[in-house]
């Protein structure tokens, strides 16, 4: 493949932007045209704040693919001159006692395994060094130091910089709606003025997005809004680690999941549940039923944020595939065209690895993963194997 292609890619959230870099690296003259600003305030990719953990059940790639992605994040903190990445661990709690086949367990189990430090919890644990939490509901449970979380938008924006800095052109006030194609090969997208941009490649990583632009895919991923919360209390040094890390409670079934207070003191909590489809440009409003069932997770679990007032509230979209698989492929019809996408709640923690799969894809490069991510048709998911997967 010729180093001095072309690449087009549609989208400048965490997908586009680190498949733009990598592919930049590798010699590709890129082009990333979104419809701006960037970062752009309605990407999944822009907030405060993203859980980076390895704990998948019994899931090892994704397993492997976050001890990967967390070797990056030091990596990225080294080169950037700041910690962006904070490694202050991932409390996972739970209401009954872990066994075999729970999330919580196998998460466990696996990590252990493969030689990770974890601290299992005993009774009195939480109530000593993790004062907030109610420690007669959770009573099980452990602590993983090799975790921590992120500053999304910050870390957003300084990938912008870098991709900017490493050649990368970057084309705001474009809003893609078709793609440009002699016979079957995609040599270009057209934006709702008219306007087209043309490459030798073509990499559609719209998020929530990408159906309307490939609808096709329609039945295959689509967007889902999911709650957050945030809060701002009154003394935020005592929502910090070490007694306050990113925290997972009983979110399997519950599916709740927070973080530390950060710089700004700010408390920030989300639901990883069903959500509820919605357009891609819908209002990303909570609803009162959604607040209220954050304040009774929050009466029962952790009572002292219960009767805060809202500092504010928001409705994340996922680009949910239908396994929760990411979707990193080539399409197998048409040349030219990659889809980089479907992060379904929980691909921010892998940012320092995603433009790697993203440019194996495009390069036809076999690894590990693309076995997962590969273009492939609606399938059917068992009850049994549906897996909690979000940040």
């Amino acid at each position: 493949m010729p180093s001095d292609a072309s690449v087009l890619v549609i989208g400048a959230g965490i997908f586009g932007l680190t498949a733009a870099l990598e592919l930049q690296l590798r010699g590709y003259r890129v082009t990333v045209a979104d419809p701006g600003p960037v970062p752009h305030p309605l990407a999944a990719s822009n907030d405060v704040s993203r859980m980076v953990r390895m704990d998948y059940g019994d899931d090892g790639l994704y397993s492997s693919l976050c001890a990967e992605a967390i070797e990056g994040w030091h990596r990225w903190n080294a080169g950037w001159g700041q910690e962006l990445y904070h490694e202050d661990g991932f409390l996972l709690m739970s209401s009954v006692p872990m066994a075999a086949g729970s999330f919580e367990q196998d998460s466990y189990s696996l990590l252990t395994q493969r030689g990770f430090p974890l601290e299992r919890l005993s009774p009195g644990d939480l109530a000593g060094s993790y004062p907030h939490w109610n420690s007669d509901y959770y009573i099980d449970g452990y602590f993983n130091p090799r975790a921590g979380w992120v500053e999304a938008g910050e870390v957003t924006a300084t990938l912008v910089k870098d991709a900017i800095q490493a050649g990368v052109i970057i084309v705001t006030g474009f809003s893609a709606v078709k793609l440009l194609q002699v016979g079957e090969k995609v040599i270009g997208v057209v934006a709702s003025d008219g306007v087209d941009l043309r490459a030798d490649w073509v990499v559609i990583a719209a998020g929530v997005w990408t159906p309307i632009l490939l609808p096709e895919l329609a039945d295959r991923m689509w967007p889902v809004g999911q709650p957050i919360f945030y809060f701002k209390p009154q003394h935020p040094e005592n929502y910090r680690a070490p007694s306050f890390p990113p925290w997972g409670a009983d979110i399997p079934r519950s599916g709740w999941y927070g973080f530390p207070a950060n710089g700004e003191g700010i408390v920030k909590m989300a639901n990883h549940g069903p959500g509820r489809r919605v357009h891609a440009d819908s209002e990303r409003v909570t609803t009162p039923n959604e607040e209220a069932h954050c304040r009774e997770f929050l009466t029962g679990s952790l009572p002292s944020l219960a009767y805060l007032r809202l500092h504010g509230s928001k409705i994340c979209l996922y680009c949910d595939t239908w396994d929760g698989d990411f979707w990193i492929s080539r399409d197998p019809e048409r040349e030219g065209l990659v889809v980089s996408t479907g992060g379904s709640g929980h691909a921010f923690k892998f940012a320092p690895v995603l433009g790697k799969l993203a440019a194996d894809a495009l390069e036809g490069v076999d690894n590990p993963y693309n076995s997962r991510f590969y273009w492939r048709p609606l399938g059917e998911i068992k009850s049994e194997d549906i897996r909690y997967t979000g940040d």
